[in-house]
This record gives C-alpha cells, structure tokens and sequence, in this order.
C-alpha cells in the first residue's frame, strides 16, 4: 500500500494499491468483456478480444526465455495490434520502449545500442535495415507489424495460449523507458516504473472524472507518453471506449465527435478543427472534456475554442520523465480553466518554483520549476551521473522549465496564487507540433555538412506547430550554401518534425561576453520572418 505525501501544501491521494500495471488497467474491463474497447473505421474489438491477444502476445514474449528487465522496442504505425504487444510486454513482466515512427536508421541505431533491447518490432517496411542494426547491437529476435496489424509479430503469436498469469512486479520494476533527448544532442532513456504509470493512471482517473459511460476520440501517437499512458491508461482504467484513429483527420473526426466524451490533443488538433465551420457546438455536444498538452496552447487558441464550443479547453502539464504534473480543473467547484496557466499541482504531486540558489520564488516570480511525487521517473537509463545532476539534494526533479505562481495573463486578468504557468525552457527545447526538438541534435548534423563553420537551431512562433524550427548558418569563407539542398539533407538523416522550416546564411551568430551564441537575438530576429 503506497501512502502518497504530497508536501507544499498541495492536495494529497491515499490508498492506491500497487502492482504489475496491466492488472490495475484490467480490473474494471475485464468485468465487460463484451464492451468495445477499440473502435477503428473498419472494425471494433471488444475488451475480450484484446484481453486474449494480449495473453498471446505475453505468453509468446515468455516462450523467448528472456532474461528479467529485457526491453521490448518498437516502432511501428498505430494499431489495436501495437498497442497490445505494450500491454503484453508490461503484463510480462518487460521493458517497453516506444519509438517515434518517423525516427531514421542512424537514430534507431542508437537506441538499439543503448538499450539493447531483446526484441525488436518494426514495420516490414524497414525489416532489412533494422534485423542489420539487431544483429549488429545483439537484438536476436526482430518482428514485423504493419499499420494494418499484420505481420510476422502477428504470425508468431497465435499459435499461443490466450490465457496468463499477470507476472507479479515490485514497485520499482521498469515497465517502460522513453527517449528524450538532451541538449547535449544525446537522448536519455527516462526509466519509467508500475509505480510511477500506476500513480499517475489513478490520479487522472479520480482528477478527470473517467467512467466506463465515456468515449475517448483517440487520434494520438503511441509512441510518446500523451497518447500512449496519458490517453491509454484513461480509456482502459475506467473500461471506457476508444475511437482508434491513426493520427488527426479532420473529416473523421468531425465523424467521429458526435459519438465521443472525451478528445486530448496538442495544440495543433484544435486550431485545425477551429478553421473548419462544420466544427460547432452541435458536433460536440456530448463531448465532457477537451484536453491539451505536449506544447504550448496559445491565448487566442483557448479563447476562440471557448466561443466557438461554449467549454474551455483543460490545460494540463506533464513530461515524459513524469507523466502529468498540473491540471487545470475538471469540477468548477475546483476553480476556473484558465487560458495561458497549467493549472493546479495534480493529488499527489508537489511542485515548487525556486530561483537560482534554490529559495522559493515569490507569486509572480519567474523561476525553475521543480517536482517531487510517485509519477516521477526512476531516473535516466545507464546515466547515474546524469540523473545525479538532474536532483536536487533534497530529492525534487529539475523540470527544466521555468515557470510562476500566478501573476497575469497577458491581457492583464489575474491568475490564482495556486495556479503555475510555463513561461520558457531553461535548455532551448522546441516544441514542434508535439514533439520535443533539441537544438544541438541538428546542429550536430548541419555543422558537419560541407560549407558550415557553426549553425544555431532555434524555435520560432509557428501558428500550426506551436514552433517551428529555423536553423541559422554560418559559411565557411568563399562557401555558397544552397539552403533547399540543405534541408533536404536533413530530412534523410533526422525525423520531419525534427527538420529546419528555414535555413539562413549569416556572416556570424551573435554572442555574448562570454562567446555564448545569443539565442534570444536570432529568436528575435527570425521569429518574425517564420
């Protein structure tokens, strides 16, 4: 029994019951097997259907003989089927690691070869290259599922018996690691425990009032933790239903809106469903709850949405090294959902904002924002170092963003003392249509293309993305840089969202008195011409 402190003075949850993850998500679906637990435009599987794959899967991962702690990688296009083999992993007792389908070889290549996972699952697409890298990186066991939900993966488990035993796992025992990379240009493995995605699934589940009556408009990515924990864990904790669509379409969901309770997406989703008219209050009308994250929500998103529906948008904060931290309130009785804040600290969770010395930062002060609770990660994955330098000596995470206690909005209306807003990132993370981007990553790249002294990558507003990416470039003398081949070259070599919209060509990055590139100046500079 896990008794949660949650210290500041923030709310407190008690009496959550540990175990292996997939047994807490089972407990209230499994008492209707006949509900449908994924619905796709072609078909619907019941919770029963998924509960017997699962089995199969889990019981075909046991017959491998894998040691205890094996990671399970994957990168393969959404399906029921991929979201099974997470689920049979964690049931068995294994690591998993989602990987972002538009990752390339050379970034598959070093995830293989840090987390040396015992099975890979990817796309037959990619079978030839990736069985290479798993043979280079020790993986012997590489399978295919495509976004159909065939392949060898498929092939191989059904064979196997539907029914296992849930293997018993400690509280600390890893269910997954998820890569998130470092402004060192080196991702780091964040090493995530059923304690830490159980805690959390229960807090969102009592938080945002989920019931087994809801409908969840599933159109994330499951390789990141919105879709895959955040959105998964919501839907099947409470035996709920989930509209299973491949990624954001407009015409189905605009299909799909009128059958659904609940929708999450990134900032993106909204302005895009904002400029179709058939988007309206009709359309929702069954809808409880909308909910964003992964980027910043502009005021204006958040205001025209409230107009246009007649509900606000629920603005909520998290990372993958901790799952959800703030939450705007479900229940007014809680308080108002405000445009431009994340919320209130989630039962549980304690979250301080202190200056550079570590004293707390006055209401209104802009400081670095740090957490302590259940949800956060374990640390970073054969990085001792690392996670040593990312806690403080009283055991809160350094977020890396940087944040305040109420204050303003920028049109002047105040914000409650217990509300946190995010202001900027300490380590120049650009958030792009959802996704982390680290600048030095694609600099790393850019700077080793022929012509190029330096380069600086930085984020600029985008109105659809949130931010977009802008690469600035220093030549070598007498070099003439074709920026269109350039940024082809990057899309061969790093994923699209990962990609500079824009190059430009400058005589020198500007830098301080200390030679550090200015980035705030490019910012300003360039912010303008995106």
């Amino acid at each position: 029994m896990l008794k949660l402190d949650a210290s500041e003075g923030q709310n407190t949850l008690k009496g959550i019951e540990l175990s292996n993850l997939y047994t807490v998500l089972s407990t209230e679906f499994l008492k209707a097997p006949d509900k449908v637990a994924l619905q796709t435009p072609a078909t619907a599987l019941t919770y029963g259907n998924l509960h017997r794959q699962v089995g199969q899967m889990a019981n075909w991962l046991k017959s491998l003989g894998l040691p205890a702690g094996s990671r399970v990688a994957a990168q393969a296009e959404k399906s029921p089927e991929a979201l099974f083999l997470y689920l049979a992993t964690v049931r068995a007792g294994y690591t998993f690691l989602p990987l972002n389908t538009a990752y390339r070889q050379t970034e598959i290549e070093y995830f293989l070869g840090n987390a040396q996972p015992a099975v890979v699952v990817c796309d037959p697409a990619n079978f030839p290259w990736v069985q290479a890298l798993g043979a280079k990186t020790g993986c012997s066991h590489v399978m295919t599922l495509d976004a159909n939900g065939q392949g060898s993966l498929i092939d191989a488990t059904q064979a196997f018996s539907s029914e296992f035993q849930d293997v018993l796992t400690a509280d600390d025992d890893l269910a997954a690691i998820l890569y998130t990379s470092g402004t060192t240009g080196r991702s780091k493995g964040a090493m995530l425990t059923h304690r830490n995605l159980i805690s959390n699934a229960q807090t969102l589940h009592q938080y945002w009032g989920w019931s087994s009556s809801d409908v969840l408009l599933h159109m994330l990515p499951i390789f990141h933790i919105h879709g895959l924990f955040v959105a998964c864990h919501g839907a099947l904790h409470a035996g709920a239903t989930m509209i299973w669509l491949p990624k954001l379409d407009v015409d189905l969901a605009l299909r799909y809106l009128p059958q659904s309770t609940i929708m999450m997406g990134v900032p993106t989703y909204y302005v895009r469903l904002l400029a179709d008219e058939r988007f309206d209050r009709e359309i929702t009308r069954n809808m409880r709850l909308f909910i964003s994250g992964s980027a910043p929500l502009l005021l204006e998103t958040f205001e025209s949405f409230e107009q246009r529906i007649g509900q606000p948008i629920l603005e909520r904060y998290g990372m993958s090294e901790t799952g959800m931290l703030t939450s705007n309130p479900y229940e007014t009785s809680e308080g108002l959902r405000m445009g431009s804040t994340v919320g209130k600290p989630l039962p549980g969770v304690s979250v301080r904002v202190v200056d550079d010395v570590g004293k707390p930062c006055a209401i209104g002060e802009i400081g670095h924002v740090q957490v302590k609770g259940p949800n956060v990660f374990a640390g970073y994955w054969q990085m001792p170092e690392k996670t040593q330098e990312e806690f403080t000596a009283d055991g809160w995470f350094k977020t890396g963003d940087m944040g305040r206690w109420g204050g303003q909005t920028p049109q002047g209306q105040s914000i409650p003392a217990d509300y946190l807003s995010i202001v900027g990132r300490s380590k120049d993370l650009i958030i792009s249509g959802g996704y982390n981007v680290y600048p030095k990553e694609i600099e790393s790249v850019i700077d080793d293309m022929p012509g190029v002294v330096e380069s600086a990558v930085i984020g600029v507003p985008h109105p659809d993305f949130g931010e977009a990416v802008v690469a600035v470039v220093v030549a070598a003398k007498g070099a003439e840089l074709d920026t269109l081949a350039m940024i082809a070259d990057l899309k061969t070599k790093l994923a699209n969202y990962k990609v500079a919209k824009q190059v430009y060509v400058v005589d020198e990055l500007p830098r301080n008195t200390m030679g550090k590139v200015q980035k705030n100046v490019l910012r300003d500079q360039y912010g303008k011409k995106a």
